[in-house]
């Protein structure tokens, strides 16, 4: 695959955590009446002209959509239209600027039927540059025994996985989450981690070898807990030796959207290998404002990066993981 267009952008950032709810999915899903525009969270709202602004202004060459749909569709069927409607609008938009916009194509980990499809319209058919799914679905992880056929097909592909949390069950009668605190705030850093366990203690990575799992948002709580991990193998069911955590630390890729604080990046940078971090955005759940003024100059300034490291985390090391071609 190779970058084409505008040359001032083939030396920017590649940022492979844009959410894109696509307005065309938005007017068919209005149409059904699975959604009300109105009562969509803020950033639904995504369009070209402020997608391409926030990245002029953070220097990014190429976002990496990862294709939203919202609603709760249970017909096969429907939920098939639904996919193709929002494929074909992140295809649009790379058909429309190249040099800007990439895709992930979905997979679902309670249809592995429709997943199969979405892999041979967007991998086959429309280019996606890799898969993205969610780290759990109904309290079941990323990484179970029921997603070894999905999980086949795609280490067949060598895909690439990019990973995005879901809110945690409350464990009572309250519901989903904390009381009074946004998901965004902890949980989902809670469920991308329960989903990085899962896939350590069920020797995921041995058993597929080809993929590629990004973990967003830094891995979560993953870095802060590995030497818990370390020393705690022995208690999970299966147990995991010491050295198998560490081994897949070094195996994952990890996003810095955030916002990551100051005291995060040594963390992240001193546990797993500087090559496989990536630079991430969350736009626009995290605001425009957010990526421009704070995350993206906290990253360029952080005393613990060097400029090679750095220059890895902008732009190479996606490069290289996404098979783009300068």
């Amino acid at each position: 695959m190779t970058f084409v267009g505008d040359p001032q952008f083939q030396d920017g950032r590649v940022d492979v955590h844009h959410h894109f709810t696509a307005p065309a999915w938005l007017d068919w899903a209005e149409d059904r009446g699975v959604v009300k525009r109105e009562k969509l969270p803020w950033w639904t709202r995504w369009d070209l002209s402020t997608a391409l602004d926030v990245m002029d202004k953070t220097g990014i060459g190429t976002a990496i959509m990862t294709v939203a749909m919202l609603g709760r569709l249970q017909e096969r069927a429907e939920r098939q239209e639904s996919a193709r409607v929002a494929l074909r609008a992140a295809a649009d938009v790379v058909e429309s600027h190249p040099a800007r916009f990439r895709f992930f194509t979905p997979v679902f980990l309670d249809d592995l039927e429709l997943s199969t499809w979405s892999l041979t319209y967007g991998l086959d058919e429309l280019g996606a540059v890799g898969v993205s799914t969610r780290t759990s679905m109904n309290g079941v992880y990323l990484g179970d025994e029921t997603h070894d056929r999905l999980l086949n097909e795609l280490n067949e592909r060598s895909a690439v996985i990019s990973t995005h949390p879901m809110e945690v069950p409350a464990g009572n009668d309250r519901g989903m989450g904390l009381p009074g605190v946004p998901p965004f705030v902890c949980d989902f850093l809670v469920d991308t981690t329960r989903a990085a366990i899962n896939l350590i203690k069920n020797g995921t990575l041995d058993r597929y070898p080809n993929l590629t799992f990004i973990l967003p948002h830094g891995g979560g709580f993953l870095p802060y807990i590995a030497t818990r991990l370390e020393l705690f193998g022995g208690h999970l069911t299966p147990e995991v030796e010491p050295g198998r955590v560490r081994d897949y630390l070094h195996r994952f890729y990890f996003d810095t959207a955030g916002p990551m604080s100051l005291s995060a990046t040594p963390t992240l940078m001193a546990t797993v290998d500087p090559d496989r971090i990536l630079f991430g955005t969350d736009w626009p759940p995290t605001p425009g404002h957010v990526v421009t003024d704070i995350t993206t100059p906290a990253l360029d300034n952080d005393p613990v990066i060097s400029g090679r490291q750095l220059h890895g985390i902008n732009r190479e090391n996606a490069m290289r993981l996404l098979g783009l071609n300068r």
